[in-house]
């Protein structure tokens, strides 16, 4: 979940009948969605002996203080470990992993029955998930091809807010409502629900 620490688990398992050393290269870097490379985050070496039919287990944590100020919006995260078998002229296996961070920042609650010509409220709850505070925060709402900017207090570390959203739907049938966070630390953090608007 963005904003925690990303904590992985390389296995590795020595299928043969003879004793083998292998060296492991860690590395990680934040990337767009087209997989290229913004920032490396992490880069680790290790070695591991494993004996006939083997398995261990390299655990690898990247803090969000290693790749919180250089994910982009795409909130992609590529992890590859390249192992190599020593001793063995050179064989090599590459591992590779692509974490994408997930929001849990945006909850919108409605209430059960929404009529044509009657105002509801709905409350719309954001949330910071990292361990600093945010500041300059904004949420865009946009319903009924109109968007509304509401500016918002700074949060405190993890600190979830809310807050309450009146309109009057003026016709029957399935509305779209997207909600979108923004702060100083991060950008463009979405919410959407459909609504489905009852006949007066």
């Amino acid at each position: 979940v963005f904003g925690k620490d990303i904590n992985l688990i390389l296995v590795l398992r020595n299928l043969s009948s003879d004793r083998k050393s292998v060296r492991v290269d860690m590395s990680a870097s934040t990337i767009l969605y087209t997989r290229r490379a913004v920032a490396e985050i992490l880069k680790a070496a290790t070695s591991v002996e494993l004996g006939p039919q083997q398995g261990k287990h390299i655990r690898v944590k990247i803090p969000y203080t290693h790749y919180g100020k250089h994910l982009t919006t795409d909130k992609r995260i590529l992890v590859t470990a390249l192992c190599e078998v020593m001793r063995t002229h050179g064989l090599k296996l590459l591992v590779e992993k692509t974490i994408i961070l997930e929001d849990t920042n945006i909850i919108i609650k409605l209430p059960q029955r929404v009529v044509v010509n009657k105002a509801v409220s709905l409350e719309i709850s954001y949330a910071n998930p990292l361990p600093e505070p945010v500041s300059r925060c904004v949420l865009l709402v946009t319903l009924m091809n109109q968007q509304v900017k509401i500016n918002l207090a700074r949060l405190a570390p993890r600190e979830r807010s809310k807050i309450y959203f009146e309109f009057t739907p003026r016709r029957a049938g399935p509305l779209q409502l997207q909600v979108d966070f923004s702060c100083d630390k991060f950008s463009h953090v979405k919410g959407f629900v459909t609504i489905a608007v009852a006949p007066a």
